[in-house]
């Protein structure tokens, strides 16, 4: 049996005559850029989710950038997140010369510990940039009373948590500002890249709107330098069509985990094995299935030589790249995080994954462990 770690064309057959009449309709008109699709996914978006302003971009990196910029953090600030995430959480605070300042992460959440937040203050502190890894919120209350009390910018990485909640509210809306991504292997993917900044501030999104197109509100214009960082009119339209089946998406996946949790547990892995966490009321989108292992490096070939696909997300901490090496951070001094990079493993989670796939997955691995 093949289980593969995404399978997007099961995703896409059930929806195909509804993407390509959207896409058509976008070559009909031949017109590519912004436009009325941009606006009227724009619109969606900020509804489902609850922002006053949602505003269409390039990728989920140029979200971070663009609401960086726009809330103010310039050359030279520190803003403070997390080593344990994709590289574009770091290098968006880089791209605009301030720095990011690293700490370490919660064991079981895999997010920013909010505790050592406070240390990590300097004079030159302007934010902090949460992520919401693998679907499941940051703890936002202690972020949002420190960056009150320190008059610090909150930028939310949401790139993998659209549609979760933390405390009634979807992520992306509840500091300054969020990020998020729609590349294809998202909970809500495009056929490229894509990405957006969500506010609940006017003059932030009147100034990312500005940003995303060179700096300019009228053509040939330009108040400041920006970026060429807009939503293509085709990304728009078919995810304003996936947009529609995000929420039964979503309770698939959480379906899915709730059953990996039953299934390890008959199968008693628990011990053997670091499985998320779920509560009832976390609000964790599960773009990622997140296990542990101190066999990772093994299991992972093992699985890959039944046909079952799995990944690593992420091997190397950011505070330990090469390009931070300038940073002065070294090995041993964000030990979860870095053992965290060492030991996780992410499965199949997908909404289309089937009750015999998931069984599969599980078999494999009391197999491993009884070899």
């Amino acid at each position: 049996m093949r289980v593969p770690l995404l399978d997007l064309k099961l995703q896409y057959q059930k929806i195909k005559p509804d993407v390509l009449q959207a896409i058509h309709q976008v070559c009909e008109e031949q017109a590519f850029i912004l436009g009325h699709h941009v606006e009227a996914f724009e619109h969606d978006v900020a509804k489902v989710l609850g922002a006053s302003h949602a505003i269409g971009v390039s990728s989920g990196t140029d979200a971070l950038l663009l609401a960086l910029m726009a809330a103010g953090v310039k050359p030279g600030d520190e803003v403070i997140t997390t080593p344990y995430s994709f590289f574009s959480t770091a290098s968006s605070i880089s791209r605009i010369g301030a720095v990011p300042v690293f700490v370490d992460i919660d064991p079981v959440t895999y997010n920013l510990d909010p505790s050592k937040l406070e240390a990590a203050l300097t004079p030159k502190a302007k934010g902090v940039l949460p992520v919401h890894l693998y679907g499941r919120p940051a703890d936002m209350d202690p972020i949002l009373s420190l960056a009150r009390d320190e008059d610090l910018v909150v930028i939310e990485d949401g790139a993998q948590a659209i549609g979760a909640v933390w405390q009634g509210r979807k992520v992306g809306t509840i500091g300054h500002a969020g990020a998020l991504s729609f590349f294809p292997s998202k909970n809500l993917g495009g056929f490229g890249d894509g990405g957006m900044v969500l506010t609940n501030d006017p003059a932030i999104a009147a100034a990312v709107r500005r940003l995303r197109v060179h700096g300019s509100e009228r053509r040939y214009e330009h108040i400041e330098i920006g970026i060429n960082g807009r939503l293509d009119a085709l990304q728009a339209a078919v995810l304003r069509v996936k947009l529609s089946h995000l929420d039964e998406w979503t309770q698939a996946r959480r379906r899915n985990a709730h059953r990996y949790v039953t299934l390890f547990a008959e199968a008693g892995l628990r011990e053997l094995l670091g499985l998320p966490t779920i509560e009832s009321n976390d609000g964790h989108v599960f773009n990622q299935f997140v296990i542990r292992s101190k066999r990772r490096d093994e299991l992972k070939a093992f699985l890959a030589s039944r046909d079952i696909g799995s990944e690593i997300y992420y091997p190397i901490p950011l505070h330990l790249q090469p390009c931070y090496r300038s940073l002065g951070y070294g090995e041993g001094d964000l030990p979860e995080a870095e053992r965290a990079a060492r030991e996780t493993l992410a499965l199949p989670v997908y909404p289309e994954l089937t009750e015999v796939q998931q069984a599969f997955v599980v078999e494999t691995i009391a197999q491993f462990y009884q070899s």
